[in-house]
């Protein structure tokens, strides 16, 4: 008869989870790995294409030349003062939303956040457009502030809303609050710039969510801001592993559970407030890349927040490029291809009886 232990499997069976455990693990780490080299090359890709296409486009060729040899001609002007920080904003904005939504999920183990749903870009766009309306501010070293303090206020008081009433906040019940919140949001913000409409001109368009109208001064004003928040959430990644299984069992592990979600609201507010000033805010890319990478790591979070801080500037890029290929001479922004990517998204993960998991 096996040996049979009071509190799991027989030996016999244990050993054999074990050595299956042994033998699957080194074909996840291929997984792993053929995916990051898979990513690093859309994103290589996706970076050519943007520095190539726009209102006057070039072969990816020519502008391939045009990086390596700043010669002064017309297409190496304009790769190197237009379409190179256009495309080094995106991949800058694109992590910090990427990353801002891995954390959340992983933080309130809802696979539905993200913060767009949750109303993280509501807050910091609305209280942007009271820095604008009220105090005159018209740079954004000026209004970033009011960015961070909008986002760190709607993470705080969506979770509020989501627990007030009995038991603590569930999924839905946090997606429900964050919509809600956004709907209120904006719509006070749309109200103040009807009201206002020379005032808040530029905000408008702002808002829509662009990565066409921020020069390479008021992204490096930021820039500290998002690599910090970047730094926190890697920080923060093994005791994420350890909040997946629960709290109780997390403080059991030795994770120090209020710090770091402290921390984790701080690196959200920091990235999704950094880059919502920065553009306005990009939808939904914070709720597909996650769970996209996920498919492919696992739920280990540390490699979900590696693969979302390089998958989430290949979609934003993406994007980009659609936008200013569909409506040449013109372009549709980011926000507004991401939304119509993101929404049958979003309603196929509702959809879906189990979403990916945490």
């Amino acid at each position: 008869m096996p040996s049979t232990s009071m509190y799991g499997p027989p030996a016999a069976a244990a050993g054999a989870e074990n050595a299956e455990d042994a033998a699957s693990r080194p074909s996840l780490y291929r997984r792993r790995a053929a995916g990051l080299l898979v990513i690093l090359v859309a994103l290589a890709v996706a970076g050519l294409f943007s520095v190539s296409f726009g209102a006057n486009p070039m072969s990816p060729v020519r502008a391939w030349g045009a990086l390596w040899e700043r010669d002064g001609t017309e297409a190496s002007n304009i790769v190197w003062t237009v379409r190179l920080p256009r495309t080094l904003l995106g991949v800058l904005v694109g992590s910090a939303f990427g990353v801002a939504g891995a954390l959340i999920q992983a933080l309130t183990r809802n696979p539905l956040a993200d913060p767009g749903i949750l109303g993280v870009n509501a807050g910091a766009g609305f209280a942007v457009t009271i820095g604008v309306g009220f105090f005159g501010l018209s740079s954004i070293d000026g209004y970033v502030w009011f960015a961070f303090l909008g986002a760190a206020a709607a993470t705080v008081l969506v979770y509020l809303i989501g627990s007030a009433g009995r038991g603590p906040a569930s999924p839905v019940t946090l997606v429900l609050a964050g919509v809600a919140l956004s709907a209120v949001l904006g719509g006070f913000a749309t109200f103040l710039t009807l009201i206002d409409e020379d005032t808040f001109r530029a905000l408008r368009s702002w808002g829509l969510g662009s990565i066409a109208r921020t020069g390479p001064d008021e992204t490096l004003a930021v820039l500290p801001f998002l690599l910090a928040g970047l730094a926190i959430a890697i920080l923060l990644a093994g005791s994420l592993n350890s909040i997946a299984l629960g709290d109780d069992l997390a403080a059991s592990l030795g994770t120090r559970v209020g710090r770091a979600r402290v921390l984790g609201v701080l690196a959200v507010t920091l990235l999704a407030g950094g880059a919502t000033a920065l553009t306005g805010g990009i939808g939904f890319v914070g709720l597909m890349v996650p769970h996209v990478v996920r498919w492919f790591t696992g739920p280990d979070q540390r490699w979900i927040i590696l693969y979302s801080a390089l998958a989430a500037p290949v979609l934003v890029l993406a994007a980009d490029v659609v936008g200013r290929v569909v409506a040449r001479p013109g372009e549709i922004e980011v926000g507004i291809v991401t939304a119509v990517i993101g929404a049958p998204v979003l309603i196929a993960l509702v959809r879906r009886r189990i979403a990916s998991g945490l």
